[in-house]
C-alpha cells in the first residue's frame, strides 16, 4: 500500500428525500501488487463483505463492469439545480453491484453485497476530473477506458493532492486544453486511433476524437474530413449558412493545442517582406547515379574515396535501383561512410544478433503475459491494422499471407522494443515500407528504419514539439519567398499551414508515387545543400500554386481541398529544381535574416535585419556547403527533360562572388 486515506465518501442521492445524500465512508488506497498499480475504494461497514469488489472478466475491454440493479433505481427531484450535479458529480439513478463470473476470475459471495466497492488497474485509467473551486470538500472523479465513469469520492478528512501525486509516480498526467478541472492520462494510443471510425460516429463524437487524434485526421482523407466538419458546423438557421472561416479556423487551431503559430513570437517579419531575394537560378538535374559510378568511387577494401562527391551527385541525381540496397544504408547512418568493406561485414553480424534478441522479446511473450500489458497489446493491434493497408497496391506487398507483409509487422514490432516509450504512432509503417521495399531483408530494413527514426522522433511525440517547429519555420521561409502570399493565406485563416501538416509528418510519403519517394527520400538524406532542405520542397510546392490560389480566390476551405488532391500529381524532378533553386536564391541573399540563416544551417557575415551587428567589410561569403555547386562532368537532365553531355553546372558562378 503506497497510499492509504480514510473520510473518503461516496455521496449517493438515492437517499430517502430528494433534498438529502446519503454518504457512504470508505477508504482510498493505491496498492502495488507485482507489475501493476491498483487504486480501491471500498466501504468501512463491517456488514458488509469488503472483498466484493467490482471486476472484469478476461473478454472484458474495461477494468471494471457492472450491471444496473432495477429495483435500487431511483429518481431524481425534478425541482433540483440542474447546477448542482455538474458540481458535484453525483451517483443518482445506477447503483452497482458485483457482475457474476463462472471463468474463475472472481469469486462470487451469497452474503450481503457492497454496491460501490470498485477497483481498477492505472493501465486502464483515462482521466480524473477534480473540483478546483476551492468550495466544500475536494472531489475526484475517475473516468476508465470506454468512458466508464466512477462514483465521486469526495475527501471529508484532507484533500485530494497527496493522491494526485502518488498517481503521478506511475503516470503522467496533464491538464486538458478544454477543461481546467480535468486531468488526462497521457498515451500514445490517443494519436494512433484508425482514421475509418472517425467518420462513422456524429459531429459531436467526430471533433472531440479529432482534437485528441490530429495524426489519424491528417494521414486520411483530409478534403473529406473538412468537408464535413464544415458539414457538423453549419448554422441551425433555415439558410444553412455556413460559420465563418475565422471560426472554423479557430476550431481547426483547438485541434492540435500548440501548433497555432504566432507570427510575433518570431523576429524580423516586417523586415523579411522588403527583402529582395532575386530572380531564381536556372537548376537541371544529371542522371541517377550508376553502380559503375559508385564502384569507381571505392578503394580496394571498400572504402568510399570521395563521400562529399557521391552526396553532391546522389543529390542533383539520385541513385539507379539497384545501388539503392546498399548506398542507402551510408545515407542513413547504419553504415559508416569511412568503413571498409570487412568493418561493415562485421557490423551487420552483431547488428543481426542484436535484432534478433529484441525480437526475441515480443515473440516470447506469452498470451497471459500480454493480458497483463496493455500498453503492448495496443501497439499490436495498431500495427496489425496499419500494416493491413500500407502500400498495398505495391507487388511487394499486395495479397494475402503477403511475406512482405510479415516482415513489415515484426519489423515494427521490434522497434516497439527497441523504443517502448515511444512504440507505435500511425504513420510509421509509411516510413518503413520503401526500406524495407528497397533492402530485401529483415535486419538490414529494422536498423536503416532505425536511424530514419532517429531523425524523425519528434514527428510522433506526443507533445508534437518537432511538428510545431517546422510549422514555424516554413512560415517564416515561405514569407521571405513570397510575403504577398503569406498575406494571402493568413487573410483566408490559412496561414498556420495546418494543410502542410501530412507532408512534415511523414516526409511526403502520400503525396508522390512509390517510386517517386524513393528519389526523394534518398536526395534529402544526402543534407544537401542545406538543413531542412524539405521545408524548401513544401515552399516549393506551395509557390507552384500560388497563382491558381490566388486567381481562384480560394478561401479556407478550398486551399485544404486544394492542397490535398495535389496527391500524385507532383512532379517530384520539377520540385527538387525548384526547392534547389530556392535554396540557392536565399543562400545568395546578402541581406538573409538570422531567423532564416538558422533555420537552413548558413552562417552569414553580412548585414541582416534582425541583427545587431554591423556590416562586414570582409566581403565573407555566406558559409555554406557551396561544394555542392562545384562542377560535376556528367550529362545532366534539364528540367524539361531534356539532356545536355556537354553542359556542365552553370549555379557554380551564381554562388562565387565577385
Amino acid at each position: 500500500v503506497v497510499y492509504e486515506q480514510d473520510g473518503v465518501f461516496i455521496h449517493s442521492s438515492c437517499g430517502k428525500n430528494d433534498d438529502q445524500d446519503s454518504l457512504i465512508a470508505g477508504i482510498l488506497r493505491v496498492i502495488e501488487k507485482e507489475n501493476e498499480v491498483l487504486v480501491d475504494w471500498r466501504p468501512l461497514d463491517e456488514t458488509l463483505d469488503t472483498s466484493n469488489i467490482l471486476c472484469a472478466g478476461k473478454d472484458s475491454s474495461s477494468v471494471v463492469e457492472w450491471t444496473q440493479t432495477p429495483k435500487e433505481k431511483c429518481s431524481r427531484g425534478a425541482d433540483r439545480p440542474s447546477s448542482y450535479e455538474a458540481e458535484w458529480d453525483m451517483v443518482t439513478t445506477v447503483s452497482f453491484k458485483k457482475k457474476h463470473h463462472s471463468n474463475g476470475d472472481a469469486t462470487t459471495h451469497a452474503n450481503g453485497e457492497s454496491k460501490w466497492s470498485f477497483l481498477f488497474s492505472l493501465t486502464d485509467l483515462k482521466s480524473i476530473k477534480q473540483n478546483k473551486k476551492g468550495m466544500g470538500w475536494s472531489y475526484l472523479v475517475f473516468c476508465l477506458k470506454d468512458d466508464v465513469k466512477l462514483p465521486a469520492l469526495h475527501f471529508h478528512h484532507g484533500d485530494s493532492k497527496l493522491l494526485i501525486k502518488c498517481l503521478e509516480k506511475h503516470v503522467a498526467l496533464d491538464e486538458s486544453p478544454d477543461h481546467e478541472q480535468v486531468l488526462l492520462v497521457k498515451t500514445q494510443k490517443s494519436l494512433s486511433q484508425s482514421f475509418e471510425n472517425l467518420l462513422d460516429e456524429p459531429s459531436y463524437g467526430l471533433l472531440q476524437k479529432l482534437k485528441r487524434d490530429p495524426y489519424t485526421v491528417t494521414m486520411g482523407r483530409f478534403s473529406k474530413v473538412t468537408n464535413y466538419i464544415f458539414d457538423s458546423f453549419r448554422l441551425s438557421d433555415p439558410s444553412n449558412q455556413r460559420r465563418p472561416p475565422s471560426e472554423m479556423a479557430d476550431l481547426i487551431h483547438d485541434t492540435i493545442p500548440g501548433l497555432k503559430i504566432n507570427q510575433q513570437e518570431e523576429p524580423g517579419f516586417e523586415v523579411i517582406t522588403r527583402i529582395d531575394l532575386g530572380k531564381q537560378p536556372e537548376v537541371s538535374r544529371r542522371e541517377p547515379v550508376s553502380a559503375e559510378e559508385w564502384a569507381k568511387n571505392m578503394d580496394s577494401e571498400g572504402r568510399i574515396l570521395d563521400v562529399d562527391y557521391i552526396k553532391r551527385s546522389i543529390f542533383k541525381g539520385g541513385l539507379c535501383h539497384t545501388l539503392r540496397k546498399e548506398a542507402w544504408k551510408f545515407l542513413l547512418g547504419y553504415f559508416p561512410w569511412n568503413s571498409s568493406k570487412e568493418e561493415r561485414a562485421n557490423l551487420q553480424k552483431r547488428k543481426t544478433d542484436e535484432y534478433f534478441r529484441m525480437k526475441l522479446q515480443w515473440k516470447s511473450v506469452s498470451e497471459e503475459q500480454e493480458k497483463r500489458n496493455s500498453r503492448l497489446r495496443d501497439y499490436r493491434s495498431l500495427i496489425e491494422k496499419d500494416v493491413n493497408r500500407t502500400d498495398r497496391t505495391n507487388k511487394f506487398y499486395e495479397g494475402e499471407d503477403n511475406p512482405g507483409l510479415i516482415l513489415l509487422h515484426d519489423i515494427l514490432m521490434t522497434y516497439c522494443m527497441y523504443d517502448f516509450d515511444l512504440g507505435y504512432v500511425q504513420g510509421m509503417s509509411d516510413l518503413l515500407s520503401p526500406v524495407l521495399y528497397v533492402m530485401e531483408n529483415e535486419v538490414d530494413a529494422f536498423w536503416c528504419f532505425v536511424s530514419y527514426m532517429d531523425q524523425m522522433h519528434q514527428n510522433f511525440e506526443e507533445q508534437m514539439q518537432g511538428m510545431k517547429t517546422q510549422l514555424i519555420q516554413l512560415s517564416t521561409l515561405l514569407r521571405l519567398l513570397d510575403s504577398g502570399f503569406c498575406s494571402y493565406l493568413e487573410s483566408q485563416d490559412s496561414g498556420y499551414l495546418y494543410f502542410c501538416f501530412r507532408w512534415l509528418l511523414i516526409r511526403f510519403k502520400r503525396e508522390f508515387s512509390f517510386q517517386d519517394i524513393l528519389r526523394l527520400w534518398e536526395v534529402m538524406w544526402t543534407e544537401l545543400p542545406c538543413q531542412n532542405f524539405h521545408l524548401l520542397l513544401c515552399c516549393a510546392i506551395l509557390e507552384s500554386e500560388k497563382q491558381q490560389i490566388m486567381d481562384k480566390h480560394y478561401d479556407f476551405n478550398d486551399i485544404l481541398k486544394h492542397i490535398n488532391e495535389l496527391s500524385m500529381k507532383i512532379d517530384v524532378e520539377y520540385i527538387l529544381c525548384k526547392a534547389e533553386a530556392i535554396s540557392m536564391q536565399m543562400m545568395n541573399c546578402k541581406e538573409l535574416p538570422q531567423a532564416v540563416s538558422e533555420i537552413l544551417g548558413i552562417e552569414s557575415s553580412s548585414v541582416t535585419p534582425d541583427s545587431d551587428t554591423g556590416e562586414d567589410e570582409s566581403g565573407a561569403e555566406l558559409s555554406c556547403p557551396t561544394s555542392l555547386y562545384q562542377s560535376i562532368s556528367t550529362p545532366v537532365i534539364a528540367a524539361n527533360g531534356t539532356q545536355d553531355s556537354t553542359q556542365q553546372m552553370s549555379e557554380t558562378q551564381s554562388l562565387t562572388p565577385a
